[in-house]
């Protein structure tokens, strides 16, 4: 058997790593600014991460939902104190996608609308409805395509309006930050209104943390900085730190019912260790501060490099975007500086490493990748 090869993938195989750094299978050494696509939090092999992963393991790795798992309440306390969501209940699931599915689920069953408002180039997911709420024409296939879904300009609350004075929109769905999008972030102003609007016409908020959550932003969740609280909020990537868990955090007006959701695999014991870990590790070593810190050095210093139009983004969460396409810049910093980075689009690097990344390490990474857009300039 083969497998069904659906990814663009490097030439390289990295067997280890370790805090900020990953070694491929020849032992060549690379400084990891993008984390396997934000989802490493606390640094690879973190010593307290493999601790509670393995003795969890020597003692259960899974049983179901049908019966008691007191490590979900444990984490559910734990996320509620580090976030400042304490009365929200949580919803345990497997990855971003299904959080998505399911908030998208939870606001439907509340108000029995139909149509979804999402944003240009937001992307939520593979799966069906995350999918096609996603700003991507290619997603739209036969299990999705009656789904009722407008996009609108990110930061126009009047269309927005416009939209919700129609009576039938169910909820908004929108990124903290938008990741795959090129590191477009919505102003605190438009998050606002957006709230005021959700209130005034019965909508249900839903903001994707995904990949702009857990602490990435240089605050817990990045609507964070706007001051609102959304209906559901949608957290995956950085939670587990490589070990598969999502979840939903979820408003005290809905109630839950027996059945009207449910996962083999959430919050399973594994997960829900992991998970309890990276919270432990972040509040231990203060990364969310580390975060803020940290990427406001290395934002700062970008703006030096060659051939930048435009910077953008909160705490390691970053996006350069070049006056001409990167394919060049990200060869030479893989393969001549070491350096992992993203991609969107063609203009677009995306720097999304650990939140453990020093201030050591940022002045390295800077270096390497000034180093990288000179040699690409001159080519």
């Amino acid at each position: 058997m083969k497998l069904f090869d659906v990814y663009s993938k490097f030439d390289i195989n990295i067997t280890r790593g370790l805090g900020c750094h990953v070694w491929d299978a020849y032992g060549k050494e690379y400084l990891d600014l993008y984390g396997g696509h934000a989802v490493i939090s606390i640094g690879h092999s973190h010593p307290a991460y493999i601790k509670a992963l393995t003795e969890q393991l020597a003692r259960l790795g899974f049983y179901s939902n049908a019966v008691q798992n007191p490590l979900q309440e444990h984490l559910a306390e734990k996320l509620g104190e580090a976030s400042g969501y304490a009365d929200y209940s949580l919803f345990l699931i497997n990855t971003g996608a299904e959080a998505n599915e399911n908030a998208i689920k939870i606001a439907a069953l509340h108000n029995r609308r139909t149509r979804i408002i999402s944003f240009a180039k937001s992307f939520h997911g593979r799966t069906a409805a995350a999918a096609r709420v996603t700003d991507n024409p290619n997603f739209i296939i036969a299990p999705n395509a009656n789904m009722q879904v407008i996009f609108l300009p990110l930061n126009r609350p009047e269309q927005v309006e416009q939209e919700m004075r129609k009576g039938d929109i169910s909820s908004i769905i929108i990124e903290g930050i938008q990741g795959v999008g090129g590191i477009h972030i919505p102003t605190d102003e438009f998050l606002r209104d957006l709230r005021s609007l959700c209130t005034k016409y019965d909508v249900c908020m839903i903001v994707d943390e995904i990949q702009s959550g857990y602490g990435r932003s240089g605050k817990f969740f990045a609507h964070q900085y706007s001051g609102i609280r959304p209906d559901l909020i949608t957290v995956a990537k950085g939670m587990g730190n490589g070990f598969p868990i999502g979840g939903v955090l979820i408003s005290p007006m809905f109630k839950p019912e027996n059945g009207s959701l449910g996962s083999t695999f959430g919050g399973n014991h594994l997960a829900c260790a992991a998970a309890i870990s990276v919270l432990d590790v972040m509040k231990s070593e203060n990364l969310v501060a580390n975060a803020a810190n940290v990427g406001q050095r290395i934002i700062n210093s970008l703006h030096d490099l060659p051939n930048i139009k435009e910077i953008r983004g909160k705490g390691l969460m970053i996006g350069l975007e070049m006056e001409t396409p990167v394919k060049d810049f990200r060869r030479i910093l893989l393969h001549s500086e070491n350096v992992f980075t993203g991609v969107a689009g063609s203009n677009i690097v995306r720097l999304l490493p650990p939140l453990s990344l020093s201030e050591a390490e940022a002045d390295d990474a800077l270096q390497r990748l000034a180093q990288a857009a000179s040699a690409a300039s001159a080519s």
